[in-house]
């Protein structure tokens, strides 16, 4: 049996792969940070994308987890790492309302114009003052 290693963590084949990568994507969705980064820690990938090309940083920020984003960010992930839909992080946090996941992404130096709409474009189009003066 052939074992592909990355890191810590062996993997005999693809299948078992994936099931590593989806319980990491549930982490990132339940904001379950400090298991989350110990899978980062031990091989990985940060900027790991789902089916639908979210990554693990996407995930955690349009469902409101501002400490994994900022765990996540610090690790090393791409704060502007686009989906298939061409949604960036910070676009998801600003159409969801989570201004403190969107003050993480913003310091970390997430573009407020990058994707499709743009992070800008979406407080714009609902009113909210994520990048008022």
């Amino acid at each position: 049996m052939a074992c592909g290693c990355v890191k810590l963590v062996c993997v005999s084949d693809d299948e078992e792969f994936r099931s590593i990568a989806e319980a990491a994507f549930d982490l990132a969705r339940a904001g379950e940070g400090e298991r989350l980064i110990r899978f980062v820690e031990t091989g990985l990938p940060v900027d790991l994308v789902n089916g639908s090309g979210d990554s693990l940083l996407m995930l955690a920020a349009y469902h409101g987890h501002a400490p994994v984003v900022r765990a996540l960010v610090t690790a090393g992930a791409d704060v502007d790492k686009r989906n298939d839909r061409d949604q960036t992080p910070l676009a998801g946090a600003v159409f969801k309302d989570y201004g403190d996941v969107a003050a993480v992404l913003i310091e970390a130096g997430a573009d407020p114009d990058a994707g499709t709409p743009s992070a800008r474009q979406i407080a714009a189009m609902f009113d909210r003052d994520t990048f008022k003066a």
